[in-house]
């Protein structure tokens, strides 16, 4: 029931906006303009979270680590749609890509991976994962996020934490390809990495695990379902960036803003299935989505977003600001030194979230 009356509202939605999408945002009114801007907003936050449960209904089919794989990418699909309506909106948005993503990495490393952490040791006190899953996410998220967000900054061919088109392409395919060899080996002879680590007997670690009960329903059905709620987000990104975009300019906020908001839509619902990954004690399928969300975002995104400003001519800036530099270089050794052993505690919780919080302080005050 829940499931048709989602599809429902986000199609009646999507009709609304074909047919008489540039009547309603003609509007001058401002309650008008929140009300469309939340109306907006709600469907595709919806539509995300029958994303996550479709996508979840298929994991529970096929096992990981291809449940969390297709997951991910579904965020990545969802993401790479809302950056592109903004890029290709009227008003030029040059830094909305690197906005998303640094927003992606700060929510996902230290947001979402500091409240499971937290919550989790108040939980159970210390959690155990699979340390060779969480160090292969790592050995991609470090190269790839530095070469993205910080190298620009010191380039020569172009100024301004740009890259010159031949750089954009040569990055774009190397990227691409050490993202698709992870793929390979994550689902083929190293999917074992990705696995909880069965607890040995009389481990105080190893509490059972609560049984799903898949909806009804084949894989190809799930499939096509999981389609559908895909669809509507893509084809309202484009409406909701022009609100978006109206909203931040008339009310002054930060042009970071647009990346927090396009973040929080992408990662809200996965977020939620991290924490309750947690809460059954599923540490290892919590890691694996909040870091296979910042490999996918770095692995696909950032060639999304640079193949978008070649074809359309438009600056990308990549290159993050010193403060971000910094932020990012201390997110990236704490998570490397949280994931360096096979347990958790509250401590590392408290201190990625620390970090979250100055990255919501530095948004508005830099």
């Amino acid at each position: 029931m829940t499931i048709n009356l989602r599809l429902a509202a986000a199609w009646t939605s999507v009709l609304i906006f074909l047919a008489f999408g540039n009547i309603l945002m003609a509007g001058k009114h401002p309650l008008a303009t929140i009300v469309l801007f939340f109306w907006l907003l709600g469907v595709i936050l919806w539509s995300a979270f029958g994303v996550v449960h479709e996508a979840e209904e298929v994991a529970e089919r096929l096992g990981e680590p291809f449940g969390t794989l297709v997951l991910t990418l579904s965020i990545v699909v969802i993401e790479v749609a809302l950056i592109s309506a903004v890029m290709l909106g009227s008003k030029a948005a040059p830094t909305l890509g690197r906005d998303t993503m640094f927003a992606v990495l700060m929510i996902v490393l230290n947001g979402v991976v500091g409240l499971c952490l937290l919550t989790g040791g108040l939980k159970y006190h210390l959690q155990s994962f699979n340390l060779q899953g969480a160090g292969a996410y790592l050995a991609l998220i470090i190269p790839l996020s530095v070469i993205s967000l910080v190298l620009p900054n010191f380039t020569t061919s172009m100024q301004g934490g740009m890259l010159s088109p031949a750089q954009a392409a040569f990055f774009s395919i190397f990227t691409i390809g050490l993202y698709g060899l992870f793929l390979w080996l994550q689902t083929g002879r190293h999917s074992g990495f990705f696995v909880a680590v069965p607890a040995k007997a009389g481990d105080e670690l190893g509490r059972p695990m609560p049984h799903h009960v898949g909806a009804p329903g084949s894989t190809a059905v799930r499939v096509l379902l999981l389609i559908a709620n895909i669809l509507p987000i893509i084809i309202l990104s484009k409406s909701l960036a022009k609100m978006l975009d109206e909203g931040i300019a008339l009310s002054g906020a930060p042009a970071a803003l647009g990346g927090i908001v396009i973040a929080m839509i992408v990662f809200t619902p996965e977020g939620i299935s991290a924490l309750k990954a947690v809460a059954a004690n599923q540490l290892t399928r919590a890691i694996n989505l909040c870091l296979g969300a910042a490999t996918s975002t770095l692995g696909l995104t950032v060639p999304a977003v640079l193949l978008i400003g070649l074809l359309s001519h438009e600056p990308v800036v990549l290159g993050l600001s010193p403060a971000n530099m910094v932020l990012l270089a201390v997110t990236l050794i704490l998570n490397t030194l949280t994931f360096s052993g096979t347990r958790t505690s509250m401590l590392e919780g408290a201190t990625h979230l620390s970090l979250f919080f100055v990255f919501l302080v530095l948004v508005f005050s830099p």
